[in-house]
């Protein structure tokens, strides 16, 4: 009677009637009483709530006991209301019921979107080079085993570090990414492992780390190669004994999480030089996945092209457009050296500052070859005041190597005659500037 002027309502006399309903379409709201013919509302209850998407339960009683109370709650009710009850707060808690079950199906909706925008099927990866990895991917991502992403910067390794979480078991829960570059060494063992009140300056309230927050869920270290020695001791405990203990605190905080890392440097030169630990590198490479860079894989530029061309402009909200085939001729001869990072920032910038439907050599940045003062991306970085010489003089240098290590088949010998150069001294500048790969036939 109080609620039948606002909401569609539906009655049931017993427990088993109640099911029956719940089970031929989704409600938003159950209002559940203790004492029913049959078995008692905390049965129902529990049944209610091993359900797909169940509904929010509201308990009612005439006899409020603490006991029934946290039982009802434990249980997963959402409220808990004693007879005879008062209307306006009937009506409000059945309102915050309402709003919470619409705030859980579009979490839902949420999740489904997100699962199906990382889909194996929507990872572009035509090219023969990539076929490996994404069936090792798909073979590990039900698991729990801990996973290693390896490859250039721009490669897509968040992205299939994302593809493993939301095909995985997992998918319900938390992923919890953390860029080990982007924190101070000073910081991250506290953003990592949370911190007890008190426990150093500042530390005013307890804080949760990612650690915690990714309980039950995915925890994704990026650039985990620039990870300080001593914090990588203590992500080796975690992931031997699924324990750690936050900064100030005495007791151990026990946690279930699946660890997926990536890197674009060199972890084998790494623990050599004493940079990175060995027993955390083959604790972590449990399941190794190398994405190779765009410039061994130009069968995907178009596809990719096509892709970001439609994403973008859909993003932007302005009509698509297309490149004509001397443009598409420039786009495929590049060595794409930031790789499907920067081809998806090229196709932005030309969308945008493009004024034709179709988009002439006139719309891409001139160090791709246009005829008009074109230069190494590098060059032109320096000379817009973004990079530093030797970070550029590095990045020619590496650009420079991949290239003769790709038309050489990744014969170190060969591309060092291709160089001018000796291949101890290929070797030496690969090791220094991370580029992995390219071994002399035995």
């Amino acid at each position: 009677m109080v609620l039948k002027n606002r909401y569609e309502m539906l009655a049931a006399t017993s427990g088993n009637q109640a099911l029956e309903l719940i089970g031929q379409g989704p409600l938003d709201v159950v209002l559940l009483d203790i004492v029913m013919p049959g078995f008692d509302g905390l049965d129902v209850l529990e049944r209610i709530k091993q359900r797909a998407a169940p509904p929010q339960v509201i308990m009612l009683t005439a006899t409020r006991t603490v006991k029934t109370a946290v039982a009802a709650m434990k249980l997963g009710a959402f409220d808990y209301v004693t007879k005879p009850f008062d209307v306006d707060e009937l009506l409000l808690i059945v309102e915050r019921a309402v709003q919470a079950s619409a705030l859980v199906r579009e979490v839902e909706a949420l999740r489904a979107e997100v699962g199906v925008r990382f889909g194996f099927e929507n990872i572009i990866g035509r090219a023969s080079r990539m076929q490996a990895p994404l069936r090792t991917v798909s073979m590990v991502a039900p698991l729990k085993t801990t996973v290693l992403i390896t490859g250039e910067s721009g490669t897509g390794k968040e992205l299939i570090a994302k593809a493993v979480h939301y095909h995985s078991p997992r998918s319900q829960r938390p992923l919890i990414t953390l860029n080990c570059a982007a924190i101070p060494e000073s910081l991250l063992e506290s953003e990592l492992f949370g911190h007890e009140r008190g426990a150093f300056t500042d530390a005013y309230i307890k804080k949760l780390g990612q650690f915690e927050l990714a309980d039950q869920g995915t925890l994704f270290l990026d650039e985990i190669g620039e990870m300080p020695p001593s914090t990588q001791a203590k992500i080796l405990r975690v992931l031997e004994q699924g324990e750690f203990n936050r900064i100030g605190g005495e007791q151990p905080v026990r946690v279930d999480v699946r660890v997926i890392a990536a890197t674009n440097r060199d972890l084998h030169q790494g623990m050599r030089d004493g940079t990175f630990r060995s027993d955390l590198y083959y604790r972590l490479n449990v399941v190794a996945i190398h994405l190779p860079p765009l410039r061994e894989r130009r069968d995907d530029v178009v596809a990719l092209l096509h892709h970001f061309l439609t994403a973008k402009a859909t993003a932007l909200g302005i009509p698509e457009k297309s490149f004509n085939n001397e443009a598409l001729d420039l786009l495929l001869q590049y060595s794409w050296p930031g790789n499907v990072r920067e081809l998806e920032n090229l196709v932005e910038r030309a969308l945008v500052l493009s004024h034709e439907q179709v988009m002439t050599p006139d719309d891409l940045p001139q160090y791709l070859g246009n005829g008009n003062g074109a230069g190494h991306p590098a060059q032109q970085s320096v000379l817009r005041g973004e990079t530093k010489l030797n970070e550029a003089v590095d990045q020619f240098e590496q650009d420079l190597i991949r290239r003769a290590l790709s038309q050489t088949e990744y014969n170190q010998t060969r591309a060092a005659e291709l160089l001018g150069t000796t291949r101890r001294i290929l070797k030496y500048k690969m090791d220094k500037l991370g580029i992995i790969g390219g071994e002399d036939p035995a």
